[in-house]
């Protein structure tokens, strides 16, 4: 089967956040402190301790969920506990994140491997869930330098799911007019694969912790590589399209 749409995850799969786990709940009680002082909001220790818990409860990665909740939504419920009259959502929202001071890095590999899949003739697309509560434009700031190198980004804010829910890829789809066999999904967790194994598609994970002695997780994947690079390289080596 040729295919004619290369999906790709980002976290973990094209880039990371330096220094950051997967899960990010250990890092609220630092990030409420900070946006209660900088706004000058006057919260007490038990306020701050219920927002913590609030957000928690609303992180897919404490609590599994597929369909996709706005970040509006969640700091609304957050907020609206603090009986602070008159506050900006928006610098809420804006503070907290700031705080993270995230670092976004970008694997040495994953442009160069965009690039040579488009020069294949191939249509590349992102499809990512962003991390709970933040919002897209955010996230899209983060991820800036990949954009370019896509012909189409989706992620769970925008198609409303999170993975292994196929909305995404369907929408991918559809975009393309493309059919399932026609595609293939590149990810370094199993909802990544499950995804693909949902909507009909081929699937790729990608294990790029691994030290090349470690036994590699089966989770139904079609293909296994350690690198984004050997993804291009198996792009490249087929003239008229990519099959596993």
């Amino acid at each position: 089967m040729r295919y004619t749409v290369v999906v790709f995850d980002l976290g973990e799969t094209l880039m990371e956040y330096k220094g950051m786990q997967l899960s990010w709940d250990g890092y609220y009680q630092k990030a409420f402190e900070y946006v209660n002082e900088k706004l000058a909001l006057a919260l007490t220790p038990e306020q701050i301790a219920g927002s913590v818990e609030l957000l928690k409860s609303y992180n897919s990665r404490v609590k599994a969920r597929e369909q996709e909740i706005a970040a509006e939504t969640i700091f609304s419920d957050v907020v609206s506990r603090w009986d602070v009259k008159e506050l900006p959502l928006g610098k809420v929202i804006a503070s907290f994140f700031e705080s993270l001071k995230l670092e976004p890095v970008i694997y040495e590999d994953s442009i160069p491997t965009l690039k040579r899949i488009r020069e294949a003739g191939i249509k590349t697309a992102a499809m990512t869930d962003v991390a709970s509560a933040m919002p897209d434009e955010f996230h899209k700031q983060y991820v800036s330098p990949l954009l370019p190198y896509f012909d189409l980004y989706v992620s769970s804010v925008s198609c409303g799911w999170r993975k292994p829910n196929p909305k995404g890829l369907s929408d991918i789809a559809r975009h393309f007019s493309a059919a399932p066999t026609e595609m293939v999904m590149i990810g370094d967790t199993q909802r990544d694969v499950q995804a693909a194994k949902n909507f009909g598609c081929a699937s790729v994970l990608i294990c790029r912790k691994s030290n090349g002695t470690d036994s590699l997780p089966d989770f139904g994947q079609d293909y296994t590589v350690r690198s984004a690079r050997e993804v291009g390289e198996l792009v490249a080596s087929r003239a008229d399209g990519w099959s596993l």
